[in-house]
C-alpha cells in the first residue's frame, strides 16, 4: 500500500513521499496520486521497513526533486529493509544529500544496473549510454541498437526542449529472471505542455502529451515532419518499440499521465500513429509535475527484427505527416 502526504505552504511546504513495497510501472498510478511534488521546499521520505520494489522512474522522479531542494531541508528515514541496499547501490542517497549507515560490498555494476545519473549536455549522454551498454546482455545487435536509440531519444528530449539546469536524471536496471531491463528519466523543466505551446496550441496536458507522441509533431515548428535537427519523432519511436516489444510505458507531465499497456500476444503488429489508437489507460487530475517524467520496461527476449520494426516505423511516419499536411491544407482551404 502506498502512503505519502503532501503538507501545504503554512507546514512550510514540506512534500513527504513514502516509498512502498512496490512501486513499477503496472501501478505507478497509485503512487503518483500519493505525493504532490509542486515547488516542495522540504523533502521528506520515509521508506518500508520490509522490502521494496521500486522502480527506476521513482528513483529518478525522487533525485530530480531532491535537486531542487537544499539539502538541509531533505530528511530521510533510515532504511533497515534489507532491499535498502539497491537504493545506497543505485546512488539515491547522494543526490539526497544524506549518508546511509548501510555496510554495503560495491561490486562492480556492470551488467546489472546503472546508478542514477544526471545528463546535462551531449557529451554527458554519450558517456551514459556507452557505461550502459554492458547492462543489457545481448546477444542481438538489434536489441542493443533500439536501447541506444530509446536512451539517445528520451534524453536528447530534455536537454533540447525542458529548459532544465538540473538536466535529466536518469537509472536503469537489469533484472535476469525476467530478462527485463527497466529505465527512469526524469526532469524538473517546463514540461510537455509549455514545451509545445510555442509551435502547438493545445486544451490539456493530456492533449499534449499524446500530440508529443504524435510522429512528426515537434515544438521547434508547427511544420509537419519538424526541421531538419528535430523531426518530432523521439517519443513516436520509443511508443513504438514498447508496443513492439510488448512492453509499458510511461508518460507523466503537468497534472497528466499517458500509460501504454502490454499490446496482447494475438494483436496484430500495426504501428498507430494516433496514440489513442493503442492500447492504454490516461489519468488526469494528478499532482502537478512541472517537468516531464517517462518510465519503459524492456523485454530482451524479443524476436522482432530491429531492422523490420524500423523499416514499418518510417512508413508509419511518413503516412502520419502526409496526413496531417492534408488536414492542415483543408482547414486553410475553408478560409481563402
Amino acid at each position: 500500500m502506498v502512503f505519502a502526504t503532501f503538507f501545504p505552504s503554512y507546514y512550510n511546504s514540506w512534500v513527504k513521499i513514502h516509498l512502498p513495497h512496490g512501486a513499477f510501472l503496472g501501478n505507478i498510478d497509485t503512487f503518483l496520486k500519493g505525493f504532490d511534488p509542486d515547488k516542495p521546499d522540504r523533502l521528506e521520505i520515509t521508506v518500508s521497513d520490509k522490502w521494496m520494489w521500486i522502480h527506476p522512474m521513482v528513483l529518478s522522479m525522487i533525485a530530480s526533486l531532491a535537486s531542487n531542494v537544499d539539502p538541509k531541508n531533505i530528511r530521510c528515514q533510515e532504511v533497515t529493509a534489507k532491499s535498502g541496499h539497491y537504493l545506497k547501490r543505485m546512488g539515491l542517497f547522494d543526490f539526497l544529500g544524506k549518508e546511509s549507515k548501510m555496510d554495503i560490498s560495491e561490486h562492480d555494476p556492470s551488467g546489472r544496473f546503472v546508478p542514477l545519473t544526471r545528463i546535462r549536455n551531449s557529451e554527458e549522454l554519450s558517456r551514459f549510454i556507452t557505461e550502459m551498454i554492458p547492462l543489457l546482455h545481448l546477444e542481438r545487435k538489434w536489441q542493443a541498437e533500439s536501447i541506444r536509440h530509446i536512451m539517445s531519444e528520451l534524453v536528447r528530449n530534455v536537454i533540447e526542449h525542458a529548459e532544465t539546469l538540473n538536466g535529466a536524471l536518469v537509472c536503469a536496471q537489469y533484472f535476469k529472471k525476467s530478462n527485463t531491463i527497466r529505465i527512469g528519466i526524469a526532469d524538473t523543466g517546463i514540461g510537455i505542455r509549455k514545451s509545445l505551446s510555442r509551435a502547438h496550441s493545445t486544451s490539456s496536458d493530456l492533449d499534449a502529451i499524446k500530440l508529443a507522441m504524435v510522429p512528426g509533431v515537434t515544438g521547434a515548428t508547427r511544420r509537419e515532419g519538424g526541421t531538419a535537427l528535430n523531426a518530432g519523432a523521439g517519443l513516436f519511436l520509443i511508443k513504438s518499440i514498447a508496443f513492439t516489444n510488448r512492453d509499458f510505458f510511461v508518460i507523466y507531465s503537468g497534472g497528466a499521465m499517458y500509460k501504454l499497456l502490454k499490446r496482447k500476444e494475438v494483436e496484430e503488429l500495426i504501428l498507430n500513429a494516433n496514440p489513442d489508437f493503442d492500447r492504454h489507460t490516461v489519468k488526469e487530475g494528478l499532482p502537478v509535475w512541472r517537468g516531464t517524467v517517462i518510465g519503459i520496461d524492456i523485454s530482451l527476449d524479443s524476436t522482432t527484427e530491429f531492422t523490420s520494426m524500423l523499416d514499418l516505423i518510417r512508413i508509419t511516419y511518413s503516412k502520419a505527416v502526409r496526413e496531417r499536411k492534408k488536414e492542415r491544407y483543408k482547414k486553410q482551404a475553408k478560409f481563402i
